[in-house]
């Protein structure tokens, strides 16, 4: 452990003095609205992304019938790829919905202020200040 008198000719030949000096600054941070456009075209692929999913249990309704009626392989492999589509457009639909909604709290998760500290002196400075004495 150096002795105070080390300290001091360190502080000395490094240029410190015995300074003390906090600083606190406040920033606000610019509130971020959701452009209009980027709710325009979430609303269009939402809207398409329900047309897909309709159409695409018309044709699976569809497509069933004609299995049925056949008894085809080709027509039940058909059907099969048909539910995997319709299920993964249901699938990006969720996706969607979890991406708009991520962007939109982005604004009230952000921090509102930011403080900085700044401490100017030497370690045993700073000890004896959180010290107490």
């Amino acid at each position: 452990m150096a002795s105070e008198t080390s300290v001091n000719v360190l502080d000395n030949v490094l240029g410190i003095t015995d300074v003390v000096e906090t600083s606190t600054s406040n920033v606000t941070l610019p509130e971020v609205k959701v452009p209009k456009e980027v709710d325009n075209d979430y609303e269009y692929q939402r809207r398409n992304f329900y047309q897909l999913v309709e159409r695409g249990q018309d044709a699976i309704d569809g497509i069933l019938e004609l299995a049925k009626e056949s008894e085809h392989p080709r027509s039940y492999e058909v059907a099969g790829q048909l539910v995997k589509n319709v299920a993964d457009v249901t699938e990006k639909l969720g996706e969607l919905q979890l991406k708009m909604q991520k962007l939109k709290e982005v604004p009230s998760n952000a921090p509102k202020n930011v403080t900085n500290a700044l401490f100017v002196g030497s370690t045993s400075e700073l000890q004896k200040m959180l010290k107490g004495k």
